[in-house]
């Protein structure tokens, strides 16, 4: 059993929601908050699983900044230092 966590952003737009995985840069959308969130873990998983089938998992998941924990057999995500929400200008 192969364990990946991940995160996963809620947005509203158009009167769907839509459910990010920041991650591995994967989305999906439904009717509701709920709905989003499992469609996102479906395609979450369908991402993974063919990458496993194509060989590709390690360097897709290293690409994304996780790293192999052999200690808990599991994927680990990259975590930040520290989150800012900052803004520039132009024109």
């Amino acid at each position: 059993m192969i364990r990946v966590p991940y995160t996963s952003q809620l947005f509203e737009e158009n009167d769907r929601f839509v459910a990010l995985c920041p991650e591995l840069n994967v989305s999906s959308f439904g009717d509701t908050p709920a709905d989003a969130l499992s469609a996102l873990q479906e395609v979450v998983a369908l991402f993974l699983e063919e990458c496993q089938r194509l060989g590709t998992l390690e360097v897709v998941l290293e690409e994304a900044g996780y790293h192999y924990d052999a200690a808990t057999q599991g994927w680990i995500p990259r975590q930040p230092v520290q989150v800012n929400w900052l803004e520039v200008s132009f024109a």
